[in-house]
């Protein structure tokens, strides 16, 4: 298989190409389909282990609530430009009500989501010290959707894709993306002629996803849905390239995105690999990075970009939001500042 990498002269021309190009994205929509979910953070100091047992006590300073999981490729979507159609499944609770605020706040509108009064809103609360997180504490129900709440999930994308550009799949396994609702996705889609990009879960099976236009696993999730032997691939020269060759053969995806960390990302298609570089400056937290790559790639390769110019588009943006801490988007003007510093350093 050919490789090539994007690096040196022919990378800094396409960054600088970057802003002018992203006037186009204001005119794209996406439709975003997934588990969603409510991140909380109690923020303080310990200065003391607990008399009742050995435990911190935290002394609190503040506390905070953030969009999670596919609501936060949503607002990416929005933050960057763009409008973000957001199908999901929340209970009927304070925590959705919690939600549809903060969507209102991040420019998603709510008025897409599903209720399932069966099943509470997913809720991650996070007690950190400084950047350190103590205990996370996780307040949901992993099961599959009844078929009548399914049916009503599909019919709903199915409804809005006459008026998207594309569809982000975003999998976190919480229960509302089961292989049949991901496959009716995908069929209505292509029928409609709209691609399909996927955030995989690294504990679904990777039939779930086979059709699918883009996927963007990281390095973990791709070993593991390649079925290949993780020891074994180690040793090898090729490591990257076998697991993507393993992965459009197996699930008939066209065109496989590895995200790799600190060594950048690969772009894997029926002829070719391309090799990118990752961007980022300082890593606090590489919670939501994910979400950050598929919702700017998705949004630049709908608004007219090639593919490895959208993954490297996507890659500048995780840049920006892992130097956060926390589930933070990346918006236009810190994707445009940053741009502006990776072009003249």
């Amino acid at each position: 298989m050919k490789e090539s990498r994007i690096e040196g002269e022919q990378l800094k021309t396409l960054l600088k190409s970057f802003p002018r190009r992203m006037e186009s994205l204001p005119k794209s929509r996406l439709v975003v389909i997934g588990d969603i979910g409510l991140d909380e953070y109690v923020l303080g100091d310990v200065r003391r282990i607990s008399p009742e047992a050995p435990v911190p006590v935290l002394e609190v300073q503040s506390t905070d609530a953030r969009l999670g999981l596919a609501a936060n490729v949503a607002q990416n979507v929005a933050s960057l430009g763009g409008e973000a159609l957001l199908v999901a499944v929340v209970g009927e609770d304070a925590t959705a009500d919690n939600l549809r605020a903060k969507l209102r706040s991040a420019e998603v509108s709510p008025d897409h989501l599903i209720v399932d009064k069966s099943r509470p809103t997913t809720r991650k609360l996070r007690v950190m010290s400084g950047p350190h997180h103590i205990v996370r504490v996780d307040f949901e129900k992993k099961q599959y959707l009844s078929e009548a709440v399914e049916a009503a999930v599909v019919a709903k994308v199915k409804g809005l894709l006459s008026s998207a550009a594309g569809v982000i799949i975003e999998d976190y396994a919480k229960g509302v993306l089961s292989e049949k609702a991901i496959q009716a996705i995908i069929r209505e889609s292509h029928a409609a002629g709209k691609k399909v990009f996927v955030d995989p879960n690294r504990g679904t099976p990777a039939k779930f996803y086979s059709g699918a236009d883009v996927i963007t696993p990281n390095r973990d999730e791709a070993v593991e849905l390649s079925g290949l032997d993780y020891d074994d691939l180690q040793v090898s020269p090729n490591f990257i390239l076998e697991v993507g060759q393993a992965l459009r053969a197996g699930m008939k995806v066209e065109n496989i995105v590895i995200t790799r960390g600190k060594d950048g990302m690969t772009l894997i298609d029926s002829g070719e690999a391309v090799h990118m570089p990752t961007f980022a400056r300082q890593v606090f937290d590489v919670t939501g990075a994910g979400d950050t790559v598929i919702a700017a790639l998705a949004l630049a390769h709908v608004g007219g970009f090639t593919l490895p110019e959208a993954c490297v588009f996507g890659n500048v943006a995780a840049g920006v939001v892992v130097g956060k801490v926390g589930c933070v988007p990346c918006t236009r003007g810190e994707l445009l500042d940053y741009i502006g510093v990776l072009t003249e350093a």
